[in-house]
């Protein structure tokens, strides 16, 4: 396969994501949206990286702390994270390079993982660039009587500069007030602007969209991400690919994309995906 660059066709590139993503140019996309393991449950090697986030060589976290004791002082606290994180932290500080000075990244954690990994993301991109959490709210599944049902996900949002981010709230599609009748008749026909509690049910077991992917994402949640933080033509990066709905999803609405996964099956499955949708890639 050739080197990707920004002139490349959509592609579709099998492998470890860490090597894929080391092969791909600085400051290339304007969205990363990433779906990780949310608990690999197996453990992994250490891996140092010599990837930073300034200039001078180090990377201070909120009020100067240095990020290496922000991360060695949460590793300590839980030894699972610690396993967590060695495999994960590589990957986002891959992520901040490859993002342009005006591009976004969307982490998608559930509730397990989502604290600790804000308390470290501050640290390697910078507190003043965290712009959101997003929560999807779902309804779906068995409901626990012996405490409140765990039915969300979190989605951290960070932005590579602060000043300088692409967000395009207009773009996203609008969805109903939850009281109608307490705005005008105009106002409840065009709909709300989404805020930062999103309402979406998960991937239908019957449903057109459903591969059989067991983390299957719903497109509507895609592709909200997609229309804000990206315009036609930008370049999408998903390395945790799946089943492919950043890919199905950024075609659909004009973008370019690169999907990593090192999964054959997932592979198959977006390469079928894509074919259906009848979007190119290589």
């Amino acid at each position: 396969m050739q080197p990707w660059t920004p002139d490349s066709p959509n592609r579709v590139i099998p492998g470890d994501n860490l090597e894929v993503t080391a092969a791909l140019p600085d400051a290339s996309f304007t969205l990363v949206y990433l779906d990780p393991p949310f608990n690999t449950g197996r453990s992994q090697s250490r891996q140092s990286t010599t990837n930073v986030r300034s200039a001078a060589g180090s990377i201070r976290g909120f009020k100067g702390q240095q990020y290496e004791r922000i991360r060695g002082d949460l590793m300590s606290y839980d030894d699972r994270f610690e396993d967590y994180w060695s495999f994960l932290e590589p990957r986002l500080t891959e992520a901040w390079r490859l993002l342009a000075d005006d591009g976004t990244l969307y982490l998608h954690l559930d509730y397990r993982e989502a604290h600790y990994a804000k308390v470290l993301l501050d640290a390697l991109f910078g507190r003043e660039c965290f712009l959101n959490e997003i929560i999807w709210a779902y309804d779906y599944g068995a409901k626990s009587k012996s405490r409140w049902p765990t039915k969300h996900d979190t989605i951290l949002v960070y932005v590579k500069n602060p000043v300088g981010y692409f967000f395009n709230s207009e773009a996203v599609d609008r969805e109903p007030y939850m009281a109608p009748g307490l705005v005008t008749p105009e106002k409840a026909a065009r709909g709300k602007l989404p805020t930062d509690v999103w309402w979406h049910t998960i991937v239908s077991p019957t449903g057109r969209e459903k591969t059989g992917y067991p983390t299957q994402k719903p497109e509507g949640i895609l592709r909200r991400i997609v229309q804000a933080s990206s315009r036609e033509g930008d370049w999408v990066l998903d390395f945790f690919a799946g089943s492919g709905t950043t890919g199905a999803v950024a075609g659909a609405l004009g973008r370019r994309f690169v999907l990593v996964d090192q999964s054959p099956e997932a592979v198959a499955v977006i390469r079928a995906r894509l074919a259906a949708a009848s979007v190119d890639f290589d």
